[in-house]
């Protein structure tokens, strides 16, 4: 007959043996992550393979200011025992809740993390961790910069603001007054600040537009003349 395991055995098997999966989706966000109730579903058929008794309970403690969560995650074979502690801090205003929603969403998460500690789940990925909100904040850096760089894309390049610049300056010797006067009113029948702002797909009605006027000018120089 084999030998019964110690407490710390079976713990370390359970944790071995364990499998949390991300089984919460958030439409929002487009993401799975895995809940405090995840945990402890997969904790409680391993618990009864090796006689084990999980346990979970919090209190509202002061630290500071600011009111928390704290919770003990704990399990025990009825003579040893091994816990860890979660806190979370409750939220001075969280939109849609009142303050039985705001104290309920704190617990889940210092319950989630008190777990996470105790059965040494990694959740540097999840999406209520400072590593998630780092890569999260890089990810929309990333997609800000491909917006930008798309949206660059479709403007003038820099031979055709030359071109651009050229024609006006051509037009503005005909009528005496300063290329940028030229740009200026190209840009206001565009609605742009700037003829660098000018998208790709206008370039070649601007330069219709900038022809017909040196056209109109060169008429009235010849009939001046």
């Amino acid at each position: 007959m084999s030998e019964e395991k110690t407490f710390n055995e079976k713990l370390v098997s359970l944790i071995a043996e364990l499998k949390a999966p991300k089984g919460q989706w958030n439409d929002y966000g487009g993401y799975h992550y895995r809940s405090g109730e995840d945990i402890l579903e997969a904790v409680k058929p391993l618990a009864l393979k090796y006689g084990l008794l999980p346990t979970l309970s919090d209190e509202i403690v002061m630290i500071g200011e600011r009111y928390y969560v704290k919770a003990v995650a704990s399990i025990t074979d009825g003579n040893s025992s091994h816990q860890a502690l979660g806190y979370a801090r409750e939220s001075q205003v969280k939109k849609g809740m009142d303050e039985s929603q705001i104290t309920g969403t704190a617990s889940s998460y210092a319950r989630k993390y008190a777990m996470n500690g105790l059965y040494l789940i990694d959740d540097t990925k999840d999406t209520d961790t400072n590593e998630y909100k780092n890569q999260q904040e890089k990810g929309n850096q990333k997609k800000n910069q491909k917006k930008q760089n798309n949206q660059q894309e479709k403007l003038v390049n820099g031979q055709q603001l030359a071109t651009l610049k050229d024609e006006a300056r051509k037009i503005s010797e005909l009528a005496g007054n300063d290329p940028d006067d030229v740009l200026n009113k190209l840009n206001q029948m565009l609605n742009i600040q700037d003829t660098s702002q000018m998208e790709m797909k206008n370039f070649g009605g601007a330069m219709n537009v900038l022809k017909k006027w040196h056209k109109n000018y060169e008429e009235k120089a010849g009939q001046t003349a």
